[in-house]
């Protein structure tokens, strides 16, 4: 099935790369009929993420040329690797090169960083603990983000503003300062099943979303012994989920806390793009 929102975001970042008048060099240099074989390498170990969206980009250059994988999403690569053929027009394989790239690389990223998170979870023996993403992410590319973070071993949070509740601190001072009086609000206004999250930063507020029927209570920036008495009082009545101030050495002590989420928004905003390159052979 075509995605149609991959297929407006990549027409885009082709459209702010070629601009009016194309690939001006590659015009110039490579003959209209040449034919031409790439191949996409790894030059580092990954967990690879994007490649339906590397594949894409130039189908949507030019519908004739051929991309074969030896690799696919979630898969691991070696410190070089390679992850695919293409052939085709040798003018279609250099204009679709850089923003294909730019999509594998920085997805890729997401992935291994997400699978390097996990693990550093599991390395706590019997631990439940899930590992969510944000809404931090790039314009326009959050769903192959997420998708990254599914590649890496990670957990979808909601996708947008559009399929879940989180009520957080600047909606309760919205409503006046009231936890009680924001859940409320959301309760009556929304079809009974909708989840509700709701944000607190004190034992306090975590009571009073327990006692007004929230689904999901999330532990805003909160030190590990205040974690461990909002667990205290949670248990058995309400899911909590740690976020704010979450990094990878910290992942180990929280799996031993007894909360059900950790989320972690530098999965999609920070992870470093990693070492690809597209070879034309």
């Amino acid at each position: 099935m075509i995605d149609s929102h991959l297929d407006r975001m990549i027409d885009l970042a082709l459209d702010e790369d070629l601009g009016a008048a194309g690939d001006i060099t590659t015009l110039s240099l490579v003959p209209e009929k040449k034919r031409g074989k790439g191949e996409l390498w790894a030059k580092e170990e990954m967990v690879l993420s994007g490649l339906t969206a590397f594949e894409r980009v130039f189908q949507r250059v030019d519908s004739t040329v051929s991309v074969k994988f030896s690799a696919e999403d979630g898969g691991s690569t070696g410190k070089k690797e390679r992850v695919a053929r293409l052939e085709g027009p040798l003018r279609s394989l250099l204009i679709g090169e850089r923003t294909a790239l730019n999509i594998v690389q920085r997805m890729s990223g997401i992935a291994t960083a997400t699978t390097l998170a996990v693990a550093q979870i599991n390395s706590v023996k019997g631990t439940t603990l899930k590992l969510l993403d944000t809404r931090k992410t790039s314009p326009c590319l959050r769903a192959l983000s997420k998708a990254a973070v599914r590649h890496g071993g990670g957990v979808n949070h909601r996708f947008g503003l559009f399929d879940g509740i989180l009520i957080k601190d600047n909606h309760i001072a919205a409503v006046g300062g009231s936890v009680t009086d924001a859940i409320k609000l959301a309760k009556e206004k929304n079809p009974r099943l909708t989840v509700i999250e709701v944000e607190v930063t004190s034992i306090p507020q975590l009571q009073e979303a327990i006692n007004e029927g929230a689904h999901i209570v999330m532990l805003d920036n909160m030190n590990d012994e205040e974690i461990r008495k909002a667990v205290s009082v949670a248990k058995g009545r309400v899911e909590l989920e740690v976020s704010g101030g979450v990094t990878m050495e910290r992942l180990p002590t929280l799996a031993k806390l007894g909360v059900t989420y950790v989320s972690m928004g530098a999965l999609t905003h920070s992870s470093r793009a990693m070492d690809l390159s597209l070879e034309i052979v």
